[in-house]
C-alpha cells in the first residue's frame, strides 16, 4: 500500500499450484550486467530459470535475457527484483562498451567513481563496470595513490611523494595546481619520481599544461598522464590525439541511463 492507499493486488488463491511462466527481454540493443545478482535472486526465490546471456554480452532489441517458470506469486515477486538487478547495471555496461569503441583501444579507460557509491550497491557497480569491459583502477599494476588530500595534508607535492620514495611500486600523484601552477606541479612531481601525474581539475586547460611539462627533456623519465573530470563518451577520441594515457570517466558512463527491459508472464 501506498501513501494514498491504493493497492498492488495480487490475490491468488485457487491457483497457488499453477505452473506461471514469464520472459524478460530488452528494449533497446546494448550489453548486460547484473546477471549474477539476478541468478541469486531466483534461487532465494526458488523460481526455475534459463538465461540466454550472461553479463558482459551484446544484446538487440526484442532480445530475450532470460525465462522463467514458477508459482505465481514467486513470478510476481521477481518482477521489481530483476528490473533493479539487471536494468542500472546493464546500462553501465553499455556506456562503457561504448567508450571502449570510441578509444580503440588506444588509451586505459577507467571508472574508479564505484568505490564511492552507497556499500549496498558497490559490488553491482563493480560488476557492471567489468562486464563493460573497462578498468575499476587506474592501473593494474601494483601503485601507490598519492591524492589531493594526502598531498594538503602533507604540505604539497614533493612532501607527499617523498614519502612514497622508498616504495617498489607505481607512484601516481594527483595534480590540481593547489601549491603552484600546475605546470610547476607537473615538473616538481617529475623530478621527485612520479610515475603517473593524475590532472583532476577536469580543465583541458591544465591537461595541455601538464602535457606539455612531460615532453620537456625528451624522455629521461617518461610518466604517464591521467585524466578526471566532467569527461563525455564524445570527448574520448580527441583525448586520445592529445596523448592522454588514461581516462577516469565517471558521470558519462556511472550514471548512464538504464537499459530499457520488459518483464512479463507469456503463459
Amino acid at each position: 500500500m501506498d501513501r494514498r492507499g491504493s493497492v498492488l493486488w495480487r490475490d491468488f488463491s485457487g491457483i497457488e499450484g499453477r505452473r506461471i511462466e514469464a520472459s524478460l527481454r530488452s528494449r533497446s540493443s546494448g550489453w548486460t550486467a547484473g546477471i549474477p545478482f539476478a541468478k541469486k535472486a531466483t534461487t532465494a526465490l526458488g523460481l526455475e530459470a534459463d538465461w540466454r546471456v550472461e553479463s558482459g554480452n551484446p544484446i538487440t532489441a526484442g532480445e530475450e535475457i532470460g525465462n522463467f517458470q514458477g508459482r505465481a506469486e514467486q513470478i510476481f515477486k521477481f518482477e521489481n527484483l530483476v528490473i533493479g538487478l539487471i536494468a542500472k547495471p546493464s546500462g553501465i555496461a553499455t556506456a562503457a562498451q561504448e567508450a571502449r569503441k570510441l578509444a580503440a583501444g588506444k588509451i586505459r579507460l577507467v571508472a574508479g567513481g564505484w568505490k564511492k557509491h552507497p556499500f549496498l550497491i558497490k559490488e553491482q557497480i563493480l560488476e557492471a563496470i567489468r562486464s563493460g569491459g573497462i578498468g575499476q583502477k587506474i592501473l593494474e599494476e601494483p601503485f601507490i595513490y598519492l591524492d589531493k588530500n594526502y598531498v594538503r595534508i602533507l604540505g604539497g607535492i614533493a612532501p607527499a611523494l617523498q614519502r612514497a620514495i622508498s616504495f617498489s611500486k607505481v607512484r601516481v600523484i594527483q595534480l590540481r595546481g593547489e601549491f603552484a601552477s600546475i605546470a610547476e606541479e607537473a615538473d616538481e612531481a617529475i623530478s621527485c619520481g612520479a610515475d603517473v601525474l593524475m590532472v583532476d581539475t577536469g580543465s583541458w586547460g591544465d591537461l595541455d599544461d601538464v602535457l606539455r611539462e612531460s615532453r620537456k627533456g625528451g624522455a629521461a623519465h617518461r610518466v604517464r598522464i591521467a585524466f578526471a573530470g566532467g569527461i563525455k563518451l564524445k570527448d574520448i577520441p580527441l583525448l586520445v590525439e592529445k596523448g592522454v594515457d588514461i581516462l577516469d570517466i565517471g558521470r558519462a558512463i556511472l550514471d548512464a541511463p538504464w537499459l530499457d527491459l520488459t518483464y512479463d508472464v507469456v503463459r
